[in-house]
């Protein structure tokens, strides 16, 4: 099978198309012909040096759209034939840049008849992020007020689209640029973070969502709009150190550092909301698999809106929207 694997850490172009063998699936695991796989900031992080997976040579990917090929010993929620989607185990999972995949079958739920396999490959990493942080771990309660950073991103803009399905009144940052993007997801108000400063602009606000904070001034910022009682999440794997979470805890502030994990009822749930019509992936840019390092470069940009997608033979070949 083709593949798209790296030898070494480095820029876009250490990833180079491979000839590898077909996996076989194990115990309780589907082989998945892959149809499209999104490209996540975790994969050009990895890519560049280690982040949450330290080994080479090392293959890429952990969303996956695509067609169950085989099934192994024990697998009752699958057939031959299925279209399925899902996240790979994460980090340790990776691996859906290529052809074909196996993993757990509980990774995995049948792709909602009404979106194809790039839309479906688009959701998984980013929208589980969301759903985790927002239902899982803040439990949103219909007219909280949520404020989401970088909300015409990947995790961002689907993660407006699940706080407004759980009735919240949704605040994104973006670029002005953007903010007619986030008004059609349904975001009651977009804040232009190069130019206001949100802790004079907003308070009382019950759970933040931040994909970007790397350091204690940039959490300090969402922390000055919280309301005592009220939740931060980061969904970036970087160290805080206790003076920092005693300063928050004193503050009657829960702060949550999640990542995001492979997970069979998320899927459902995330399903359950496409077939409904609250949540749709916004696709900025295909590129077919051997053109992963064309999908980096973009995504390395920080100016995209919405999802990057490789696509894998029997999708449509795409490019950037404009």
């Amino acid at each position: 099978m083709r593949a798209i694997r790296q030898e070494t850490h480095g820029s876009p172009e250490v990833l180079k198309e491979v000839e590898l063998p077909r996996p076989v699936p194990g115990l309780s695991e589907i082989l998945v012909a892959v149809r499209a796989a999104g490209v996540n900031p975790t994969d050009w992080g990895n890519r560049a040096r280690p982040v949450t997976i330290d080994r080479l040579p090392l293959v890429l990917g952990w969303d996956v759209s695509g067609v169950v090929e085989a099934v192994g010993t024990g697998v009752t929620l699958f057939k031959p034939g299925d279209e399925v989607f899902g996240m790979l185990p994460y980090p340790d999972g990776v691996g859906s840049h290529a052809e074909y995949v196996t993993a757990s079958a509980r990774s995995f739920t049948h792709k909602p008849a009404g979106i194809d396999h790039v839309q479906a490959g688009a959701l998984p990493l980013a929208s589980l992020t969301a759903y985790q942080a927002l239902v899982d771990t803040a439990d949103v309660q219909p007219g909280q007020r949520v404020l989401i950073h970088a909300a015409a991103g990947g995790v961002g803009h689907l993660a407006v689209q699940i706080a407004k399905s759980r009735g919240a009144y949704v605040i994104g940052t973006a670029s002005a640029a953007k903010h007619d993007f986030l008004r059609s997801l349904g975001a009651d108000e977009a804040i232009d973070y190069r130019t206001v400063d949100i802790a004079e602009a907003l308070t009382g606000i019950d759970v933040v969502l931040d994909p970007i904070s790397v350091d204690t001034e940039g959490r300090a910022r969402s922390l000055a709009v919280l309301r005592p009682g009220g939740t931060l999440i980061s969904i970036l794997p970087v160290p805080v150190g206790p003076d920092e979470l005693a300063m928050i805890a004193e503050r009657g502030i829960r702060f949550e550092s999640l990542l995001v994990e492979a997970d069979h009822g998320g899927m459902q749930a995330i399903a359950r909301l496409v077939e409904t019509g609250a949540l749709r992936a916004h696709v900025q840019a295909t590129f077919p698999l051997g053109e992963a390092a064309k999908a980096h470069a973009l995504g390395e940009t920080r100016r995209t809106t919405g999802k990057i997608v490789l696509t894998v033979e029997g999708t449509e070949k795409g490019q950037a929207a404009a």
